[in-house]
């Protein structure tokens, strides 16, 4: 699985970390899908992300935004990440979810037309509620709720897998 946000926020660039802003709901969610702690060590969080196949990544490896909202990103400073180089190097890839709008459409402008012709270009791919502070639309239960397709799918794969 590959969960993919658009590009970290001005906490998670100051700390070198993904979603580290204190209010993203991202870690506590993982932590009810999978039962990290939350609040350990980050290199222990990412890797038992990596050990429940779930890789953790940005659609852009660069832009230029002030503060920490999508809506905020520069659209003449976007440059994407190499995502044909990564599904060759990671061809295991069998979902892509999406941290929200932004990401999902951010990838389909910068990115889908770069994997034509790969089988990447028709992995699934999911849109999932942002897990940033700033969407306050949902709670983190109805947040967490609909997150856990994530781990859904990896219980899905793992039984093809099985059965085969």
């Amino acid at each position: 699985m590959l969960i993919l946000g658009s590009m970290p926020g001005s906490a998670s660039l100051a700390a070198q970390q993904y979603y580290a802003h204190p209010r993203n709901a991202f870690w506590p969610i993982m932590s009810g899908l999978f039962g990290l702690d939350a609040g350990g060590p980050y290199e222990q969080r990412c890797a038992l992300l990596l050990d429940r196949r779930v890789a953790v990544w940005d659609v852009l490896e660069h832009c230029m935004r002030p503060g920490s909202l999508d809506a905020s990103i520069d659209p003449t400073s976007i440059v994407a990440n190499d995502f044909r180089t990564f599904f060759r190097r990671h061809s295991d890839i069998k979902t892509v979810f999406f941290n929200g709008a932004a990401a999902e459409r951010l990838f389909e402008r910068q990115v889908l037309a770069t994997l034509q012709g790969t089988s990447a270009a028709g992995l699934p791919r999911i849109r999932l509620p942002s897990t940033s502070p700033a969407h306050a639309a949902m709670s983190l239960q109805q947040k967490q709720e609909r997150w856990e397709v994530v781990r859904e799918r990896i219980t899905e794969i793992r039984s093809t897998r099985d059965a085969r």
